[in-house]
């Protein structure tokens, strides 16, 4: 199974980007979708998840009310919209899955797969 994160670039703030998240199976569509990033220095932080068979979403809350989990069309597919993006979002933003559900915080090694990283950079 493999996992590919895109979308990232370089936005000012206050800006928007949507990351997307692409499994290499269809089984993920009922599985969580997680999201986590690091920025330079400090260490990976849980961002949100997204419980696929149920819908619900859960963040980070020096996020919350500002990134919005969702589902794609293709199976397998996730995104994170990124609105009001702020200096201190800047970071690598990795892609993450697993079975099960989610219902807030799941720690990294909880994970069953890992994709690659998107670089977000939003400048002040």
């Amino acid at each position: 199974v493999q996992l590919q994160a895109s979308g990232g670039g370089m936005v000012q703030a206050g800006g928007s980007l949507r990351l997307s998240c692409v499994a290499s199976t269809r089984i993920f569509s009922f599985h969580v979708m997680g999201w986590y990033r690091q920025a330079p220095g400090k260490e990976r932080e849980w961002v949100s998840c997204l419980s696929r068979a149920d819908g619900n979403s859960y963040y980070a809350d020096s996020v919350k009310g500002r990134f919005a989990n969702s589902s794609g069309d293709i199976r397998g597919t996730a995104y994170l919209q990124m609105k009001s993006l702020e200096f201190e979002d800047t970071a690598v933003y990795f892609c993450a899955a697993r079975p099960g559900f989610c219902s807030g915080y799941i720690p990294e090694l909880q994970w069953n797969y890992w994709g690659q990283e998107t670089q977000v950079t939003v400048s002040s």
